[in-house]
């Protein structure tokens, strides 16, 4: 089979002019950036606000695993299918991040036959977001210590400064430096660091901005040190608020592009999953739902991060209603949940698979206790025998669960008709009753206690001393009625990656918690979360080259 570039270089792209036409977008609705990609402007969010919204689908996998899950995929080949057996769908994603793109994770633009593009821009400055988040980003970190430098008025305390600057690359050596050496020119000499430009808060608050005076506001309520009273100092009060969001005006605007079948895709915005809320921007969402009769949307990692906070976080403050959600899983990561070592991966093994099912039993319970019906989808793999993929959906008929298979990658939008078609039938025989998890009136502590023990599946939670005082210190600061962003291992429900399967009765332990209060949400650090990650001993960047006809090769 053909690599993912040599498959998207091979792809008839429709001009994004026709992609916008299909959707009923005028011309001057969109902002073009090349032949395929464009910015849908605010004139068309102003005609479509008062049109009635189409059907919203989440898609979300199990726990991920070096077997691979192939979310993506199953969400762009999703749209495909809805689209072959009749149905205007569209897609909504987030946008892929350069650092892990030269590191090791790879794009999030789907792959084989299932894919976004262009693939090549997509996966590398595409319209320019990321590179306008991590100005304004740095925007704010250079008024910061400036104001410092110039007196400061403010009274900050140099020793209390919780802003970062970032950068949209892997590179470790920056996760911990030393800023203002060389003198009194130079500012005043202080420990500093950087966040990848998409754990960056500025990125959550793009993607849960409603509109620019809400991002202006966000901005302005970012909390970047504290005085020498211990009260906090907000980018509003370094006055850089208002520059920080002309940097992001067009940044704000949905990107339109297409699959590898002409289905259209927002494409927009993508804050980390463990750091952050790991989902696209609520603007694009609303939008696509004014666009079309289905929306196939994706959140980050496991369902135990990801969809968790789809419906906690993202779906609260863009009053979103899901109907429906698609929970993907494989045989191979099943059974990996099942304790088989990766290289028997490929052999099969009942034994495992039924150890390893448990996994995603437990994701399907979690889905249930907000109310939202599901579907399981097996992403196929050549080495599945039929004597695993008929355990697996015995398994769901038990459980009173649709399943259906999906050959998405090989075979794109065809391989996945029966998926479309169980998932149109789940839709008009059950209806949404979504509610999140927990009241926000609760405190930050007893929010976190639920997540752990509704979702995760934990006996207890600890706190250390550390985070029990900023628990203490944000609730008296007013921020203790916002929901809470676990960052947490993907690689299992607990926050230890080695507990596979569905462990029980362990402890969940909160090492530290930060008051992100632009974005509108504390988070609650468990195990060893990097904000900054490292490129592998051996970076894609190495492969990834482009001839003298300008033909890019080795990206995936």
């Amino acid at each position: 089979m053909l690599t993912d570039i040599e498959i998207a270089q091979k792809a008839k792209m429709l001009p994004i002019e026709e992609i916008a036409a299909s959707l009923g977008l005028d011309r001057e609705e969109i902002e073009l950036y090349g032949n395929y990609k464009a910015k849908i402007n605010d004139n068309a969010f102003e005609r479509l606000k008062d049109k009635s919204d189409g059907k919203l689908v989440l898609v979300t996998a199990i726990n991920p695993t070096p077997a691979g899950e192939g979310k993506t995929t199953v969400t762009v080949g999703l749209g495909q299918a809805m689209q072959r057996i009749g149905k205007k769908a569209i897609i909504a994603l987030r946008e892929p991040s350069l650092g892990p793109v030269m590191g090791i994770k790879g794009g999030a633009a789907g792959g084989g036959y299932s894919q976004v593009v262009p693939m090549e821009d997509i996966n590398l400055h595409f319209t320019g977001d990321m590179h306008a988040i991590t100005a304004a980003n740095n925007l704010l970190a250079a008024a910061l210590d400036n104001h410092i430098h110039q007196g400061n008025k403010l009274r900050i305390d140099s020793r209390r400064i919780v802003w970062k600057r970032c950068m949209d690359m892997n590179d470790r050596a920056l996760r911990q430096i030393v800023v203002g050496l060389g003198g009194r020119i130079n500012g005043f000499p202080r420990e500093d660091g950087f966040n990848i430009t998409v754990a960056s808060e500025v990125m959550a608050i793009l993607c849960l901005a409603t509109d620019i005076t809400d991002l202006k506001e966000r901005l302005g309520r970012i909390v970047v040190a504290y005085n020498m009273d211990g009260d906090p100092v907000t980018a509003a009060e370094l006055e850089v608020h208002g520059a920080m969001t002309l940097l992001l005006k067009d940044a704000l605007k949905p990107n339109l592009v297409q699959t590898l079948e002409n289905t259209p895709c927002l494409m927009h915005g993508g804050p980390f999953a463990n750091i952050a809320h790991g989902c696209n921007s609520i603007k694009a969402t609303k939008l696509a739902l004014k666009l079309s009769d289905y929306v196939i949307t994706e959140a980050g990692f496991g369902a135990d991060l990801g969809a968790e906070k789809f419906f906690d976080i993202k779906c609260r403050y863009g009053d979103l209603k899901p109907d429906a959600v698609v929970l993907v899983a494989t045989i191979r990561a099943l059974k990996y949940n099942g304790e088989l070592a990766k290289e028997d991966l490929s052999k099969e093994d009942l034994i495992a698979l039924e150890k390893g099912i448990s996994n995603l039993k437990k994701h399907l319970e979690n889905i249930k206790k907000f109310g939202v019906p599901a579907m399981v989808v097996i992403n196929r793999f050549s080495s599945d025998t039929d004597k695993e993929i008929e355990f697996v959906t015995a398994k769901c008929k038990e459980w009173g669960v649709k399943a259906a298979l999906s050959e998405m990658f090989s075979k794109g939008g065809e391989g996945g008709t029966d998926v479309a078609k169980k998932l149109c039938e789940l839709l008009e025989e059950t209806d949404s009753s979504f509610k999140p998890l927990y009241e926000l009136e609760l405190t930050i502590k007893e929010k976190i206690e639920i997540i752990n023990r509704e979702i995760y599946g934990g006996s207890e939670v600890t706190f250390t001393d550390k985070a029990l005082k900023e628990i203490k210190a944000i609730e008296s600061l007013g921020y203790g009625g916002l929901p809470v962003c676990m960052a947490k291992t993907q690689y299992s429900l607990s926050d230890d990656p080695a507990k596979l399967g569905r462990p029980t009765d362990f402890t969940l332990t909160v090492k530290e918690v930060r008051l992100s209060a632009g974005a509108g949400f504390v988070v609650a650090l468990t195990g060893e979360i990097m904000t900054m990650p490292g490129l592998p001993k051996v970076p894609s960047a190495t492969k990834i080259d482009i001839d003298e006809k300008g033909r890019i090769t080795g990206l995936f």
